[in-house]
Parts: structure tokens; sequence; C-alpha cells
């Protein structure tokens, strides 16, 4: 039998994808069955894009409902370790760009509550995968699509 695949997040992760798995069993559902419902009034299915676009949308809420069932189940949570003496899973980490770029700063965890408009980049990154290990003061060269480019750890936390 396959091995299930872990997804290592915070439990303020975990938590979040519990509150989008009840609104989607709860709201989200009951409205798709309800515009499916309203689209059969309209007759004829077989030309019916309103009815077509309700099935599409059950499709991915059920498919979603899946999805974060397994990634709850499968969920490993990243306990907040004391030790900031290198990057790790759930660890903020702060970084300039050499030789004068601006500091950016990125918590690291996994992929399942990665959103990089929150500053939260997934462990399987370039970025992440780059500075995993790493201690401040640490030069680091990382692989990005549009090349490389050489940073400096300056905090973690």
């Amino acid at each position: 039998m396959a091995q299930e695949k872990v997804f290592p997040m915070t439990q303020e992760g975990k938590d979040k994808l519990e509150q989008e798995l009840e609104y989607l069993k709860t709201v989200k559902r009951k409205e798709v069955v309800e515009r499916i419902k309203i689209a059969r009034s309209f007759g004829d299915l077989s030309e019916n894009s309103e009815y077509d676009s309700a099935k599409e949308e059950q499709a991915f809420v059920e498919g979603r409902i899946t999805t974060l069932e397994n990634m709850i189940r499968n969920a490993k949570i990243i306990e907040g370790e004391a030790d900031t003496s290198s990057v790790s899973l759930g660890r903020t980490v702060t970084f300039t760009e050499l030789p004068d770029g601006e500091e950016e700063t990125y918590t690291i965890v996994g992929s399942a509550e990665a959103d990089p408009f929150e500053g939260k980049i997934s462990n399987d990154s370039p970025i992440a995968k780059s500075l995993l290990g790493k201690k401040v003061d640490d030069e680091v060269t990382v692989q990005t699509p549009g090349g490389e480019m050489l940073v400096k750890i300056v905090n973690i936390s």
C-alpha cells in the first residue's frame, strides 16, 4: 500500500484548513445544490449552461473537500522549538539580497499553508530549500527561476 504524504504545517495553518473545510461542507455545498436545483428547473439539461456551471462547481467543491480532509488527516504539526540558531520549518527568516538589496522576511511553512502574499513560503520552494539549515550571517546562493541570487541571513526567529 502506498505511503500517505505527510503535510507539515503550523497549528494555525491546520486550523485555517479546518475552517475552510467546515465552510465548504456546511455553506458552499448547500449553495451549489441549490444552484443545481434552480438550473434543473430551466428545462432541457443538454443545453443548460447554468446546470453545467453548477455541476462543475460541485465537482470542484467536492474535490477540495476531499483534498482538505486528506491534508488534515495527514497533518504533522510543526512544533515551535526554542532553537533559532538555524533556519528550519516553522521559523521566520530575514535576509538581504547582496550586494545592496532590501531586507525580506519569510516564514517557512509546509506546502499546505504556503501563501507568499502573507510572507509564508513552502519548504519546497527554491528559496526555502537554499536557506534550510543555514545560520545568521551565512551567505547563501539561491537558485530562482530568474537566475541565481546571493543573500545574507540577518535574523532567524
